[in-house]
């Protein structure tokens, strides 16, 4: 297994007016992203709306994507709950090169450990050649992964299944297993886990803090004492009082209009929020004025 590290976006989804997937700048916020820190981006998260975009719009944007000047960094997440949809999309996209995925349990239903081994096993015995990042979010998809089920995974399929995203926080802080990426969803997490022997982060809001998580990252990597994680923490910590999808689109539309642009049911700040939001980020003295937009 070769292990994935780094500070990693789970970047937006950018829409037309019509609500249809804008591939083209959705790709170039990606781009922007790792122009400003990101050592990689994971696409089609639930950040980025992955669930309610069409198959049909993520296999033109993965067409698309391959064309990308960082086409090496991205990690595809699939979105879907069907078995079926997500093996395709997968042949699709390793047919392309792209081979490192973000995959999360189907969600709805009740199951298990059991389950989700047998789940995991299914795509694995049709898509062989894929470096798979167990997505642990128990709140979306109502699952949580237990170390020991993580465990018996990486040993039924340690050149596939690579990593975990854990942003229900029940696996970083104990999960060891050798040459295998365990990357928290939140910039809060980011030096402790560190400290800990983790590989990195996936978060949302790197969207925005992706140069403050880039510096405190590299500061441990060369045995420096940071001293912008306290402004990091305290930045996730006022998203963390909103929707971040929602929050993030409000936030970015400041700039460009096009992220005022969300998929139904999700929506932007109200006015009330969105003011809160400026607010809170203005008395931390951040601002969004030095990032790039689509």
């Amino acid at each position: 297994m070769s292990e994935i590290k780094g500070i990693y976006a789970a970047s937006l989804s950018i829409l037309d007016n019509n609500l249809a997937l804008n591939v083209d700048k959705t790709i170039k916020h990606a781009e922007n992203l790792i122009d400003i820190g990101c050592h990689g981006v994971a696409i089609f998260g639930s950040t980025g709306q992955a669930q309610l975009i069409s198959v049909s719009e993520k296999i033109q944007f993965i067409n698309k994507l391959v064309k990308s000047k960082y086409q090496d960094r991205y990690i595809i997440g699939t979105g879907l709950n069907s078995l079926s949809e997500t093996v395709n999309l997968m042949k699709i996209s390793t047919s392309l090169n792209f081979k490192e995925f973000l995959i999360m349990p189907p969600a709805y239903y009740k199951y298990g450990d059991e389950e989700v081994i047998n789940y995991y096993s299914k795509i694995v015995e049709q898509i062989n050649d894929c470096k798979i990042i167990l997505y642990n979010f128990e709140k979306l998809c109502g699952y949580k992964f237990s170390i020991e089920c993580v465990e018996k995974l990486v040993k039924k399929f340690p050149n596939q299944i690579v990593g975990v995203k854990d942003s229900s926080y029940n696996l970083f802080e104990q999960l060891k297993i050798k040459n295998f990426s365990v990357l928290p969803g939140s910039e809060s997490k980011l030096l402790k886990s560190l400290k800990l022997g983790c590989s990195g982060i996936i978060t949302a809001t790197c969207n925005v803090t992706a140069p403050l998580a880039r510096q405190v990252y590299d500061d441990y990597q060369n045995g420096k004492d940071s001293i912008i994680n306290e402004k990091l923490c305290a930045v996730r910590k006022v998203f963390e009082q909103f929707n971040l999808i929602s929050a993030l689109h409000t936030l970015l539309s400041q700039k460009d209009s096009a992220y005022n642009n969300v998929l139904p049911t999700l929506s932007l700040l109200s006015e009330n929020n969105k003011k809160k939001l400026f607010e809170e980020l203005d008395k931390l003295d951040f601002n969004i004025n030095n990032l790039k937009t689509a």
